[in-house]
């Protein structure tokens, strides 16, 4: 099960909090083609409030689909070596909210034919659109609106044992996809950003397995993504009511490495904490948290 929403998360928005830096800012300013700074944060702050009216998230009140989370992961340049040197490589952003993280991914060379987000909502992807003023025409990265968990959009299917022969797989348009189920065994690269935390522990182990089913059986294959951990595998409770399961670096490299040893199949596993900024209260959003949030950043690869 995944929790969505928290009481407590609603918290006035705060624009003191907009602080990019010259990375996330020139980011900003190449996707929008917006060069003012004042310009770019009255737009930036209008489209944050305009989706925390319906989606109180903490990721969007303090900012978090400026941070370029993909492209400071150990794994990016790995990522992006895989897709100039893969034919027909296909990368899925899974979670993507507003789709920053498979903009930046695009914008550094992974070849925009071979993208696909999901998420939940369509209303936040849509709302991407208006961040970066682009269109369906301008950014045709293909949108698959659906529930992981949900068996219509996401069937549960074997993990395919790795493999220099690619699987002989009917090669549906990602234009003309309505289920991440047609993706089986097809992708080169999953991302998940702020993804697993979301769900309890045994969920995340479905969702694993889940998302396993979709990697390609070639070497080199990968998922890799950020979320929050801890050092030792347990609750993060930052407040009455709000639990995180949360793993740490050596029980996510045990539950990936358990999950494709199912199909005899080796994967390299990285995994690294990271204090996140914020402060103790998360930019005022947990005022009585006494344990520092982190993130786990990592990577799984077939060798």
């Amino acid at each position: 099960m995944s929790e969505t929403h928290r009481p407590g998360w609603a918290k006035p928005l705060d624009p003191s909090f907009y602080a990019p830096d010259d990375e996330e800012k020139a980011f900003m300013k190449a996707t929008t083609r917006i060069q003012d700074d004042e310009e770019l944060k009255t737009h930036i702050i209008a489209i944050q409030t305009k989706a925390f009216e319906h989606y109180k998230y903490p990721c969007i009140r303090m900012f978090e689909f400026m941070r370029l989370k993909i492209a400071r992961l150990p794994a990016y340049p790995q990522f992006l070596e895989l897709g100039k040197q893969r034919d027909g490589a296909i990368f899925l952003d899974m979670g993507c909210c507003f789709g920053n993280d498979v903009r930046k991914a695009t914008l550094d060379g992974w070849p925009i034919q071979g993208a696909i987000a999901s998420d939940l909502s369509k209303d936040l992807w849509n709302l991407g659109h208006e961040l970066f003023r682009s269109t369906p025409e301008s950014f045709p990265v293909p949108f698959l609106k659906g529930d992981i968990l949900d068996t219509s959009f996401l069937s549960p299917a074997p993990i395919l044992p790795t493999s220099t022969i690619p699987p002989a797989l009917a090669a549906v348009p990602l234009n003309e996809m309505t289920s991440l189920s047609q993706l089986h065994g097809r992708l080169s690269a999953i991302f998940t950003g702020a993804f697993f935390h979301l769900f309890k522990f045994d969920g995340q182990a479905h969702v694993a397995r889940l998302l396993a089913g979709l990697l390609s059986p070639l070497p080199g294959s990968m998922l890799f993504g950020v979320q929050g951990g801890r050092a030792v595998k347990g609750e993060w409770r930052p407040a009455e009511g709000t639990r995180m399961n949360a793993h740490s670096p050596e029980s996510w490299r045990e539950l990936w490495e358990g999950v494709f040893a199912e199909v005899g199949a080796r994967v390299e596993v990285k995994a690294r904490l990271r204090k996140e900024i914020g402060g103790m209260s998360m930019f005022g959003t947990y005022p009585e948290n006494t344990e520092h949030y982190h993130v786990l950043e990592w990577s799984v690869t077939r060798v």
